[in-house]
């Protein structure tokens, strides 16, 4: 029997030293501790995948807490039935000792543990969403407040109209107006676009 862990951190921002001092209390060798830095929306994780390929029968796994694991529920019902009884691996939630396999083998203890972890992975999941809606409605109010998202957008050069007259007549071929404006071509089409509406709007 081999003891393994699982760390999962939401984002490359964040870090799982708290998880990892904790499997690191319970014995759990380095080198059986598998980390993912990604989100918990589903199983398609490099790590975890690597980690379910090595577990064998008898084997323990520890996991912080039951939003570490993941937080789909209809998922993490999924790999806790394939880990507890396709692959008979014992799973042990670390900050919620009613989700231990190792405690829960008779008909009641199992039924408890069930209940319990439906009602987390549930928990787990309503947390989710509920963030993706509140950034939603951040993103929403910030757009509402002029804040734009994404790469700031080429700067046009001071020169730019007079540049574009020039291609205009001629006086410049256009692989010489990219240089000069340091832009691919789809960024020089949208700045003249925006050029020529200002100056419309101004003749109006």
């Amino acid at each position: 029997m081999k003891e393994y862990g699982y760390i999962r951190v939401s984002s490359t921002d964040q870090n799982g030293d708290r998880q990892r001092r904790a499997l690191n209390e319970r014995g759990v060798s380095p080198q059986n501790i598998f980390t993912d830095k990604q989100s918990g929306k589903d199983f398609n994780r490099p790590n975890y995948i690597r980690l379910v390929k090595r577990l064998r029968e008898g084997d323990l796994l520890y996991v912080m807490s039951i939003d570490r694991l993941g937080r789909n529920y209809g998922e993490i019902q999924e790999q806790w039935r394939i880990l507890t009884k396709e692959k008979e691996v014992d799973i042990c939630v670390m900050d919620m000792p009613l989700l231990d396999t190792r405690t829960a083998k008779d008909l009641i203890g199992t039924f408890i543990a069930d209940m319990v972890l439906q009602l987390l992975s549930f928990v787990a999941e309503n947390e989710r969403v509920n963030i993706r809606k509140r950034q939603e409605q951040g993103i929403a109010a910030a757009k509402a407040r002029g804040v734009r998202f994404g790469r700031p957008g080429k700067p046009v050069p001071g020169n730019f109209g007079e540049i574009v007259r020039k291609w205009e007549v001629k006086e410049l071929d256009f692989g010489e107006v990219l240089r000069l404006c340091d832009m691919s071509d789809a960024t020089f089409y949208r700045r003249l676009r925006e050029l020529r509406r200002r100056d419309s709007a101004k003749k109006d």
